[in-house]
């Protein structure tokens, strides 16, 4: 089982992106969970969503403690509470910051992790340039995909279809086609 704890800030669509993630898996025919865990329900307060994917029935349904891969939407959250527990050693760290790693002070996490397993990518960046809007959830499962390898692209594109139909939708992939193909090219250096 592969599990994946994605945070960030309420108006982020961090469930949203939970979801589209346990239907990418779910279209490889993989058996997939998503949740959510709020706090304060209201904008920019911090919330944690949860996905898990599977090849045989899934029964667990507490929250994740142990993931295999972190997303973490607003870097703003490092400062707030401890984002990384629980991450195990082999784990993937994603992040939507347009800084270098270094610059966020990251060392730490940096030497726990193996090499190419902490990815940043601007997805706030590439969400204002193609959707419109400061919704950095599609590109970071572009570079989801990219990295962790757990879901093809192309399930990715066709669960950002089925939650965004019509220009929205189209947006939407470009936004995550432009993070896979940025997060490609970080993880192969």
């Amino acid at each position: 089982m592969f599990e994946v704890r994605i945070h960030g800030r309420g108006g982020q669509g961090v469930v949203t992106a939970a979801e589209m993630l346990s239907v990418a898996a779910f279209l490889e025919g993989k058996h997939a969970q998503a949740f959510p865990s709020f706090g304060s329900e209201r904008t920019g307060a911090p919330v944690v969503a949860f996905c898990r994917i599977a090849d045989k029935d899934i029964r667990l349904r507490e929250p994740i403690q142990n993931p295999d891969a972190l997303i973490v939407q607003d870097p703003t959250l490092f400062k707030a509470l401890d984002v990384t527990e629980g991450l195990k050693q082999d784990g993937f760290l994603l992040i939507n910051t347009a800084r270098s790693l270094q610059d966020m002070h990251l060392d730490g996490i940096l030497a726990q992790l193996p090499p190419r397993h902490v990815i940043s990518v601007p997805a706030t960046e590439l969400a204002l340039k193609h959707v419109g809007r400061p919704a950095p959830n599609t590109a970071l499962l572009g570079a989801f995909a990219a990295n962790v390898g757990v879901v093809s692209i192309d399930s990715v594109l066709e669960a950002i279809r089925r939650a965004f139909p019509g220009k929205v939708g189209e947006a939407n992939v470009e936004a995550a086609k432009a993070a896979f193909a940025l997060a490609g090219r970080k993880s192969a250096a």
